[in-house]
């Protein structure tokens, strides 16, 4: 592998949840390249996929949700073909996961060193306890947290000092990914800013690419490089940050930032119509297509690829050529 190969491949990946009432396609054939030191954003609605493709990286599906088909590989390890001992080992030293809800996660009758410990021990059951402490010690300080805080229970930390903890956990093996899922989600704005802060002077320290998981759209903006929006299990549009906040080229991507408050439209809220498609009983063609107001006829019967334009953005839509040319005169007037 050398230096420009990415970190992260994820090629066709492919989710299904068995219920009672049919199956669920949630991550349908998801590819996705990131590499060292790149940040990620992923939104999107609730239930159009982000923590499923978070999980299935993790390969964390659990019943009855099953991973069907696809490849994952971090550097030249291929995760989806380890078997499952070896997979275990790979969670916190090839990968991570920082889970929503990342406070809750944290045993609550258990000191922090004690399952920052147990952690290490499971993977590395090589190094000593003045080592292990020693890494303990310094994961908290690379989260700005003291050393005290390894013999605190989490009753003890406030909010952001448990999100701290969690990235503590996250960086204890010094990953190549790291996924974060909604990881300010329960936290006020300043510890939201401070958290984010962290987790990026980590991540420059370590060298490991990032992926976000979140709605806050503003965060995204202020943290990541680049933007993947998720709709119905598929990607729609990835494209650096700055370009699709400037100038979005899916029409749901589109409708997302077009939904973001402004100074310039103070007290007028613009929603998407519609509802998020059932992923029981998808709809025929471009899953986007009965919210859209550009649908054309061929997005009611074919589901359009994920094209990598000539400006290295990609988007998944009939309204664009392959020369990134806009076919539909409606949103040629909109744009």
């Amino acid at each position: 592998m050398t230096a420009s190969s990415p970190i992260l491949r994820v090629i066709d990946l492919q989710v299904s949840y068995y219920t009672e009432a049919g199956r669920a396609l949630a991550l349908d054939r998801v590819s996705l390249e990131l590499y060292p030191g790149e940040k990620l954003g992923m939104v999107g609605e609730s239930g159009c996929g982000k923590s499923t493709m978070a999980l299935a990286m993790m390969r964390m599906i659990k019943p009855p949700g099953r991973i069907e088909g696809g490849k994952v590989f971090v550097g030249d390890t291929e995760l989806t073909a380890l078997p499952e001992e070896q997979m275990r080992r790979a969670r916190l030293s090839l990968i991570s996961y920082i889970p929503q809800g990342a406070m809750n996660s944290l045993n609550p009758v258990l000191r922090i060193e004690t399952q920052m410990r147990d952690a290490i021990q499971e993977h590395r059951p090589e190094m000593s306890k003045a080592e292990i402490q020693e890494r303990i010690y310094h994961a908290l300080e690379s989260v700005e947290l003291r050393r005290s805080v390894a013999r605190m229970y989490p009753h003890e930390l406030s909010g952001g000092m448990k999100q701290r903890v969690c990235i503590a956990i996250g960086i204890l093996l010094g990953p190549k990914v790291i996924i974060a899922d909604e990881p300010t989600s329960a936290l006020d704005v300043v510890t939201q800013r401070q958290v984010m802060e962290t987790l990026g002077r980590v991540q420059q320290q370590l060298g490991s690419a990032v992926i976000l998981i979140g709605h806050d759209m503003g965060l995204m903006a202020q943290f990541v490089d680049k933007v993947a929006v998720m709709y119905a299990g598929k990607f729609t549009e990835i494209s650096p940050v700055r370009d699709m906040f400037t100038h979005p080229l899916h029409p749901y991507a589109r409708a997302l930032i077009e939904s973001l408050p402004t100074l310039d439209n103070k007290g007028v809220f613009k929603g998407i119509p519609g509802l998020a498609p059932s992923l029981i009983r998808r709809p025929s063609g471009c899953a986007f297509h009965p919210r859209c107001a550009y649908a054309m006829e061929i997005c009611r019967s074919v589901t359009p690829a994920l094209e990598r334009l000539p400006s290295g953005r990609f988007v998944a839509c009939h309204l664009y050529d392959r020369e990134g040319n806009v076919v539909n005169a409606e949103l040629k007037t909109a744009g």
